[in-house]
């Protein structure tokens, strides 16, 4: 969600993976195989290449496109009901009904390994709201992002340590933790946070900082903000957003859908759909009920993120 950074020596509890870097590992992949076998274990079919690929006409045969995702809320997750969620799996109904593909299906795996099992065929496109950046973009291709985005912290009621910046944390020698593999590891890290940890999501973050376990759990803004108003506000709080800063200056963030490096038919079809929600203001609604609003929507294209 910033390029990886060094490692970080200073903590003994520190996930080496990265949200950005995507340093992906066999166990994961095979343990998403498990989580995703009511989907049908079979392979998805793979494309030609140099012609642009021919996985969107093969989705349209089989009516069926699955879709990678993460259990980060809002972006995609599988609801308490048992059923896929989010923003991303959202938009991508509405956009595959209109290319021809009526069932859309999850195949749930660890963020940290979402681009490994797209490019090894566990699935079809990334649908978790995966932010965009030139690491990213040599491992796969991206539509443009459907939003944009800002940070922000859980931390305890009255934000007593004063945490209003990464840069707030490591001054006042604070205890961190966020997602495994997020961005918010490389933010923090840059601004000199000492300790940082990993937790499973952001509900883990709130429970970890409620009872006193860390000072705060760093992550993306509308994140933050469901997972306290979920929980009822009172020991914690939301801060306000925070800008994080990558070689000294501000970074906003944006996330889109990704596909297999070949499948630029695919992409550029779903990208006209993309846009044509946007025009017609139906992007906003359908990512409304999830916590986002027009600050989130942005123009910007993909190509400007995946330049280094």
């Amino acid at each position: 969600m910033a390029p990886p950074q060094g490692n970080n020596s200073g903590s003994t509890w520190n996930s080496r993976l990265r949200r950005r870097s995507l340093l992906a590992g066999a166990a994961a992949l095979g343990a998403a195989g498990a989580v995703g076998a009511t989907t049908g274990c079979s392979r998805v079919a793979t494309a030609d290449t140099g012609d642009g690929g021919h996985l969107l006409e093969q989705l349209r045969a089989k009516k069926t496109v699955r879709l990678g995702l993460a259990g980060e809320q809002p972006y995609s997750y599988i609801g308490s009901d048992g059923k896929m969620t989010g923003s991303s799996p959202a938009i991508a109904k509405r956009i595959f009904k209109e290319l021809g593909v009526d069932n859309v299906e999850p195949f749930p795996i660890e963020f940290g390994s979402l681009i490994t099992g797209l490019n090894s065929l566990q699935f079809d496109v990334v649908a978790a709201g995966m932010y965009i950046n030139p690491e990213r973009c040599e491992q796969v291709i991206f539509a443009d992002p459907e939003y944009q985005m800002l940070d922000a912290f859980i931390v305890r009621k009255g934000n007593p340590k004063n945490l209003h910046s990464y840069k707030d944390i490591a001054k006042a020698n604070a205890k961190m933790a966020t997602g495994v593999g997020y961005a918010e590891i490389g933010y923090a890290e840059e601004a000199g946070v000492k300790d940082i940890g990993t937790l499973p999501d952001q509900l883990a973050g709130l429970l970890a900082v409620k009872q006193g376990r860390i000072d705060v759990f760093a992550g993306t803004a509308v994140t933050v903000r469901n997972a306290v108003k979920q929980a009822g506000g009172g020991a914690v709080e939301a801060t306000a957003e925070v800008t994080p800063l990558v070689d000294g200056k501000p970074v906003i963030d944006v996330g889109g859908f990704c596909f297999r490096s070949p499948e630029t038919t695919l992409r550029d079809a779903f990208n006209r759909e993309l846009h044509k929600l946007k025009r017609s203001g139906e992007l906003l609604e359908i990512m409304r009920p999830f916590g986002f609003t027009k600050d989130q929507m942005t123009d910007i294209r993909a190509e400007e993120k995946c330049k280094p």
